[in-house]
């Protein structure tokens, strides 16, 4: 079963803009607990501009930091950041 992601919370427009945490179903998530669902097999997308995109984990090259992204799909940036700031 897939979940959908419809908004999120961003910490600002800084340098490293992390999202913070994530709406899904009503009901909001950090990013620890994100990532968790993630490694525990869970699976999120969002819908962009009509589309359904996978959101998928990655770690930073630089600070190993883990994070949330799409999946490539030809439009950048990444679809999370399209998502409202609720």
């Amino acid at each position: 079963m897939d979940y959908r992601i419809t908004a999120t919370r961003k910490d600002g427009p800084d340098p490293d803009y992390r999202i913070d945490a994530f709406k899904v179903n009503g009901t909001w998530y950090t990013i620890g607990q994100m990532i968790g669902f993630i490694r525990d097999g869970y699976r999120f997308t969002v819908e962009a501009a009509g589309r359904i995109v996978n959101v998928v984990l990655k770690q930073h090259p630089r600070t190993l930091r883990w994070y949330l992204t799409t999946e490539a799909d030809g439009f950048p940036p990444n679809n999370l950041l399209a998502l409202p700031n609720d």
